[in-house]
């Protein structure tokens, strides 16, 4: 970590200075080393990265470093490559500051626990637990896999929400350019040729588009601000807890989303436990990947009871940390003593549920978000044209 200290030395005076150091006890002994007297000292964290950048990619760090000691590179050389040709001012920075904790004598696991805003937990927890067996390399590769079959089913739920958001997109942009646009000048035309006799949807149509053209901008701004409003509630975490309870609420998205949770949480479990964490201190590691509130009461008192000497297999089965089919390849697990692969498995079925429900959704929903969204711009087309349709059939 980095602190701010304020020292006092009988040439320099009292001034300020930058020390890092794995605690504030060891910045204070290393500033009293220097000749310093330490008048106070605080804790700094790094500078948040700028807006608009991407935050640090663990991912590419990990696989970076891990190619650079395959290539036979120490772990200091290999530092001071990955930061002498980064090129974000940020990551330079913090691939530095471990660097300078590395030559200072720090293990590789301390110098990124310094930096907790760009290194989660896990991924020191298995850099910690590779430095007891010396094999950094195989950590490394443990955690890249994890992290690609982390995101695959998120990846795709991404890929498979492309479709359906551009026609969303599209066909709102479609009707805003009719009911804004054409449906005013349509209804010009029908007032200046003084037809009263037209269809009550089409007069509503009409209506419309004569507010349109009295109010056109307190309609654009009352738009725009509404939206404002819109992206500063959402943003609230008391509205987004909110919503994420109403969608666990719902029958078949709730449960899909539990199925997702628990798979994250029973992958990072399984990928800790094979890289020599405990048990109980991989279900502490884990909690931050619930987000619904049940299950992390759950987690924890699943813990306390695996830590008193309760079976994993009935003790997340009985808090719900786990579905009947993943509490009976538990009570396998447990006999053979393979935890680690056990939940490996258990996770790519959890896994292959959830990519099972997002296919079929895609395939259901897609042509129903089509068949609607023609509906209200056929609809909008025809109301439009009702009023001509009705006319020539007078002059017949």
């Amino acid at each position: 970590m980095q602190f701010r200290l304020k020292v006092y030395s009988p040439q320099e005076g009292v001034r300020r200075i930058g020390c890092i150091a794995t605690d504030a006890q060891a910045a204070r002994r290393k500033a009293t080393e220097q000749g310093y007297t330490v008048l106070s000292l605080r804790a700094a964290r790094l500078r948040a990265l700028r807006w608009g950048r991407a935050s640090f990619k663990v991912g590419l760090f990990a696989q970076e470093l891990l190619a650079l000691i395959d290539a036979g590179l120490g772990v200091i050389e290999a530092m001071a490559i990955l930061a002498g040709k980064a090129r974000d001012p940020d990551a330079r920075e913090v691939l530095g500051r471990i660097l300078l904790l590395l030559q200072e004598g720090q293990t590789l696991s301390a110098a990124l626990a310094a930096a907790p805003e760009q290194f989660p937990t896990l991924f020191v927890a298995t850099v910690k637990a590779s430095e007891q067996t010396g094999n950094l390399a195989e950590a490394l590769q443990r955690y890249l896999a994890y992290h690609r079959q982390l995101n695959a089913v998120r990846d795709k739920v991404v890929s498979a929400s492309i479709y359906p958001a551009l026609l969303v997109g599209v066909g709102a942009l479609v009707i805003v350019f009719l009911l804004a646009y054409v449906v005013p000048r349509f209804g010009r035309v029908y007032a200046d040729l003084g037809q009263a006799d037209v269809p009550f949807l089409s007069r509503l149509l009409i209506e419309w588009g004569h507010v349109v053209t009295e109010h056109g901008a307190a309609l654009a701004g009352g738009a725009v601000a509404a939206a404002v409003v819109a992206v500063h509630v959402l943003r609230r975490p008391a509205v987004r807890a909110a919503l994420q309870r109403w969608l666990w609420r719902l029958p078949h998205l709730g449960r899909q989303l539990r199925t997702y949770q628990l798979a994250r949480f029973t992958r990072t479990v399984a990928m800790l436990l094979k890289g020599g964490v405990p048990l109980v201190a991989a279900l502490a590691m884990t909690e931050a990947l619930l987000q619904q509130q049940a299950l992390r009461g759950g987690l924890r008192a699943a813990r306390l009871a695996i830590s008193e000497g309760g079976a994993l297999a009935d003790c997340f089965g009985r808090h719900g940390l786990a579905t009947d089919v993943g509490v009976r390849l538990l009570v396998v697990g447990e006999r053979s003593g393979n935890l680690g692969e056990t939940m490996e498995k258990i996770a790519a079925f959890y896994d292959e549920e959830t990519a099972r429900a997002v296919d079929w959704f895609s395939r259901s929903f897609e042509p129903l978000l089509m068949t609607v969204i023609g509906c209200l711009i056929g609809g909008i087309v025809i109301l439009m044209y009702l009023p001509i349709f009705d006319l020539a059939g007078s002059i017949r």
